[in-house]
């Protein structure tokens, strides 16, 4: 429950906060959120550490300090608990690298960043990897992306930084401009210059960037979306011609156009797969409720007198449930709370499960039903239907 509270108020912070509170709980989020890259959540004591220091009541020496101690001083070992140091240590390590607006933009830097996040975490951090490498990525149903082969490891980094610090982004369209900096940070990352941390290296090497030639990424996408900024790297690099399988950029630059032109594609994680199911063939973008592919979990507020029917419900447990939720996004305890309810099964049997399968509530985290940070919303069907019922007389 604490590491919920401690999620929870990232996103407080971040909309109510005082100046050096959001810009603290940017970073910690992001921090945070990029070790879902690979599958890692933060302990509850970082979490709270995290919160104390977004609220000024610790500096980050002494967050150091205590999460140092915190673990020296462990005796008992847990399940999990080489995970939970790594993530830590590392989410640690780049809110101090967030903190800090310049860069290093040369290959040297790059593997610094990577000493830096990972320092007291991998013995190998900062160390470029000396053995080829595969990975069998869902995305592209068990194959692998074609990776770097190690020798050329160095030569590749020096090469790409070099020419993006030659490129000039004067009179480029938003377009070109997008899709340029997607190409960037699809090589960078397909160079794989590390045995492990590579997706947050480059991540954060990229949010560094982009700050540094004028770009305003203070946001939470990357806290939120970093599983799909993974995979979208994946599918940028993957290439089967014996399957009929191009590289697939287009993922990627929609990233980029959320993250730079605050549009609002819907990245979910399944519209990334090679082979994806029909209702998740087409990525909708959410500000267009006319565009190709739109389904009707995507309506807006505002619907077409055809589908307004389907907007209703017979089931008063689902309104109910529609009606606490609202705006927020809450957890499974949050809700019964809400609702009063205390019997976890009846409340997804009657509640929870209905208003998902009917299409009112979605996961946030969809592709992960057990992540330890779910959260539920509305979908914009919802959000339709909550409208209506709160402006009834």
């Amino acid at each position: 429950m604490a590491k919920e509270q401690s999620y929870i108020d990232f996103d407080e912070y971040i909309r109510q906060g005082e100046p050096a509170q959001r810009e603290a709980a940017y970073a910690w989020s992001t921090a945070i959120g990029l070790q879902a890259v690979d599958g890692l959540t933060t302990s509850e004591y970082l979490n709270d550490l995290a919160r104390r220091n977004i609220e000024g009541e610790l500096t980050m020496d002494q967050v150091d300090t205590l999460l140092d101690s915190y673990y020296e001083s462990k005796t008992a070992r847990e399940a999990h608990d080489d995970d939970k140091n790594e993530a830590d240590k590392a989410s640690r390590n780049i809110k101090k690298i967030l903190s800090v607006k310049t860069v290093d933009f040369t290959a040297n830097g790059f593997i610094s960043l990577h000493r830096r996040i990972f320092e007291g975490v991998f013995k190998h951090a900062g160390q470029l990897r000396d053995y080829d490498i595969t990975k069998k990525e869902w995305v592209l149903e068990g194959d692998t992306v074609n990776y770097l082969n190690w020798e050329d490891l160095r030569r590749a980094l020096d090469y790409d930084i070099k020419q993006e610090r030659e490129f000039s982004y004067k009179g480029l369209a938003q377009d070109d401009l997008i899709a340029h900096i997607a190409s960037f940070v699809s090589g960078l990352w397909q160079i794989h210059a590390f045995g492990e941390g590579n997706t947050r290296t480059t991540a954060v090497f990229t949010i560094q960037y982009l700050r540094s030639i004028g770009f305003d990424v203070e946001n939470d996408l990357f806290a939120k979306h970093s599983w799909y900024f993974r995979n979208a790297l994946v599918r940028a690099n993957y290439k089967n011609a014996v399957k009929g399988i191009d590289y697939s950029p287009i993922y990627l630059e929609r990233f980029f156009r959320n993250l730079l032109l605050r549009e609002q594609w819907d990245l979910r994680n399944r519209y990334l797969h090679v082979h994806p199911t029909e209702e998740w063939s087409v990525q909708p973008n959410l500000a267009e409720p006319k565009s190709s592919g739109q389904t009707l979990e995507q309506v807006p507020e505002q619907v077409p007198e055809q589908v307004h029917d389907l907007l209703h419900t017979n089931n008063p447990l689902v309104i109910e449930l529609i009606k606490v939720l609202g705006h927020e996004e809450l957890s499974i305890s949050q809700l019964m709370e809400k609702t009063g309810l205390k019997h976890r099964p009846n409340f997804l049997e009657y509640h929870l499960n209905p208003a998902i399968s009917e299409g009112f509530v979605h996961l946030l985290y969809p592709d992960k039903p057990r992540h330890p940070r779910q959260k539920y919303l509305l979908t914009a069907k919802g959000l339709a239907l909550y409208k209506e019922i709160m402006t009834q007389p």
